[in-house]
C-alpha cells in the first residue's frame, strides 16, 4: 500500500460473496493524480464456483459495491475469471491496468499466471480504445472545464501512445511527462488538492490545451499505424486453458 491508501483495504477481499483471483487500486491513485479526498477504485477477478456456472441459475458475472468506510468512498468492481480473460482479448486498456496495477491488495497463483500472458493479449489496436476514452473525456472537459477530465485525456494519450511503441502498459502519468507539454507537471499537482477543482490559475489557454490534445491524437493514430504489436491477440488458446483450469481443479 502506498501512504495515500487506507491499510484497512487490505481486510476488503475476504468480505467479498466469491474468491478472489486479485484486487487491485485503480483510478487516480493508479494515474498518479490522488487527490486528499479521492476515493478509491478497488477492481479485480473473481471465482465462480462451479455450480453456479452450470446449472440454471448462474452466478453474478460482475460485482459491483459502493460504501463508505473511514470516510473514504470505495468503488469495488469486479468480474468472474472467464468474463475478464475475454475482455483481455477484446483490446479493452481497462482491464489491462487493473491486472498490472501496481497497487496490489490481493494476489494469487491464478494473478500472476494471468500476468505472465499479458504479452499475448496486445494489439496495436488497443490504440482504439484509448483515443476512445480521450476522446470521451476531452468532450467533458470541455462541457464541464474540469481538471479531472483534462488530466484524464492526457493520461490516456499518452499511456496508448507508450503501450503501442513498447509493449508497456504505464498507466501513471507522472512516469509519461517526457512524451506531453511541459506543464502537464503543475495541473497534477493542482489535481492532488482537490478530486472535482477546475483548472488552477495561470493554466494554459484553452487553444493550446486543444493543439496539445489534437497533436497527441495524430502521434497516437500514427504510433497504432506504426506499431511493431500484431493485429490480434495471440493468448486465446493459453486463456481459455487457463479458465478451464480454474473451473474444473
Amino acid at each position: 500500500m502506498t501512504a495515500t491508501l487506507p491499510d484497512w483495504l487490505a481486510s476488503i477481499p475476504a468480505e467479498q460473496p466469491y474468491p478472489l483471483v486479485f484486487a487491485t487500486v485503480s483510478g487516480a491513485h493508479l494515474y498518479g493524480f490522488p487527490s486528499v479526498d479521492s476515493d478509491v477504485d478497488l477492481r479485480g477477478v473473481h471465482q465462480l464456483p462451479l455450480t453456479e456456472i452450470a446449472g440454471l441459475r448462474q452466478g453474478e458475472e460482475t460485482v459491483t459495491r459502493t460504501w463508505h468506510r473511514g470516510g473514504v468512498e470505495v468503488d469495488l468492481v469486479t468480474h468472474d475469471l472467464a468474463k475478464f480473460c475475454g475482455l483481455l482479448l477484446n483490446r479493452n486498456g481497462y482491464v489491462l491496468e487493473q491486472l498490472l496495477s501496481p497497487l496490489v491488495v490481493a494476489s494469487s497463483p491464478l494473478h500472476r499466471e494471468l500476468v505472465s500472458l499479458v504479452p499475448g493479449c496486445l494489439t496495436r489496436f488497443h490504440a482504439y480504445h484509448y483515443l476512445g476514452f480521450a476522446r470521451t473525456q476531452w468532450r467533458l472537459f470541455e462541457k464541464e472545464r474540469r481538471l479531472k477530465p483534462l488530466l484524464y485525456t492526457f493520461r490516456v494519450l499518452l499511456t496508448g501512445i507508450h503501450l503501442v511503441r513498447t509493449g508497456e502498459v504505464v498507466a501513471d502519468l507522472t512516469r509519461l511527462y517526457g512524451g506531453g507539454p511541459a506543464y502537464l507537471r503543475d495541473l497534477v499537482a493542482a489535481k492532488r488538492t482537490a478530486e472535482h477543482g477546475g483548472l488552477p490559475g495561470g493554466a494554459p489557454a484553452a487553444d493550446v490545451l486543444a493543439a496539445d490534445v489534437t497533436r497527441l491524437t495524430a502521434v497516437l493514430e500514427q504510433a497504432r499505424d506504426d506499431s511493431p504489436l500484431p493485429p490480434a491477440a495471440t493468448a486465446e488458446d493459453a486463456l481459455h486453458d487457463l479458465v478451464l483450469r480454474a473451473r474444473l481443479g
